[in-house]
């Protein structure tokens, strides 16, 4: 009972929603999530939960495929650098309360040190170690390397590296062009843009997150909600012909989910208005561009006029209306997450003639 409610939960719909809402209430219990205490309950448990999950054969077959051994690696990385930055920064928080300013601003942690030999050294130190680990890991692990590629016959499920399931996730909620061009090249460039924008010196060289809440909630929830959760679906959790799974059910090949998806014009036009769809590309999808439009434009004024004069005045028009652009760009991604799976709407503006499918 217990692994099938686990199954039950692991469903997109459930295990985002479970996820973000206890992103939220970590961020928002820094004071309990930020201490020692707590990091190492959390690591006993997901240690006691990891171990009693280990011991079921299909999630072992599946979590011990050479190619997924490392993203459990990188998920203990991940995690446990995410709960330091916290640590650190709520620590530094206490401090700034009561007027003692930063740790890393006391005399003993200002103390420079020569780049020879103490630094190179360090590194010297890690490249061998790194090297030592990686010879270790070819022994014992085969690379999982397959025959010549094949045009008349491609593997079930057909994965792409890791770093790049994130968006073949996305594939499920988006058209090829948005996620596999568009969406990819705002994050870059939004990467890119984050020095330009973010002109607040405070957490400048030291740990904080009272100080610099919005800059860290909003990057962390980019990273870890949109982009190492995507992973860890398509990672684990997505099987043959891409279809869902949970962690302890068999990847049975002949398993069939049916797909009811449409788009937005035909719920209004077909559903609603019991009409046929409009000839004219314009008309048809005139709903599509009303709800478009009205996100990224309509928006901007009602987040102003509630949330954002503040940070106006602070940033300056360009760098605001920019990171508010890149803001609404990032929550795209959820709000279409939950519109398939609520309403199974395939496309809110389906404009196939002009490869336009939003």
């Amino acid at each position: 009972m217990i692994k099938e409610a686990i199954n039950f939960l692991a469903e997109p719909v459930y295990s985002f929603t479970i996820f973000i809402v206890l992103f939220l209430l970590a961020l928002k219990r820094i004071d309990i999530v930020g201490t020692k205490k707590f990091g190492i309950g959390l690591m006993v448990f997901t240690l006691v939960i990891f171990g009693w999950m280990v011991a079921d054969p299909v999630f072992f077959l599946v979590i011990s495929l050479p190619d997924n051994i490392p993203i459990i690696i990188l998920n203990a990385l991940v995690f446990w650098s995410t709960w330091f930055a916290l640590y650190k920064g709520h620590q530094n928080d206490l401090r700034i309360a009561a007027g003692e300013g930063p740790i890393e601003g006391t005399p003993e942690n200002r103390e420079k040190v020569w780049a020879w030999p103490n630094l190179v050294y360090t590194e010297l130190f890690c490249g061998i170690a790194c090297t030592v680990f990686l010879i270790v890991w070819a022994i014992f692990f085969k690379a999982p390397l397959e025959e010549p590629a094949n045009p008349t016959w491609a593997p079930n499920p057909a994965k792409a590296p890791w770093y790049f399931l994130g968006l073949q996730e996305m594939l499920v909620y988006f058209d090829p062009w948005m996620a596999g061009v568009v969406l990819p090249g705002i994050i870059v460039v939004g990467l890119i843009a984050i020095p330009f924008l973010d002109i607040n010196p405070k957490g400048n060289g030291y740990y904080t997150f009272r100080e610099r809440k919005f800059a860290i909630t909003s990057f962390l929830f980019g990273w870890l909600a949109l982009w190492v959760y995507l992973i860890q679906v398509g990672t684990f959790l997505r099987g043959p012909n891409w279809t869902f799974y949970g962690p302890f059910e068999y990847w049975d090949f002949h398993k069939v989910v049916a797909e009811n998806n449409i788009n937005l014009s035909e719920i209004v036009w077909i559903k609603f208005l019991s009409m046929g769809l409009p000839k004219n590309i314009f008309v048809r999808e005139i709903f599509g561009l009303i709800a478009t439009f009205g996100y990224l434009f309509g928006l901007i004024p009602l987040i102003t006029k509630k949330w954002g004069q503040r940070y106006l005045d602070r940033m300056g028009a360009i760098r605001y209306y920019i990171m508010l652009f890149l803001v609404l760009s990032m929550m795209s991604l959820p709000i279409k997450m939950y519109l398939r799976w609520f309403f199974n709407l395939k496309y809110i503006l389906a404009m196939p003639e002009f490869e336009l499918n939003l």
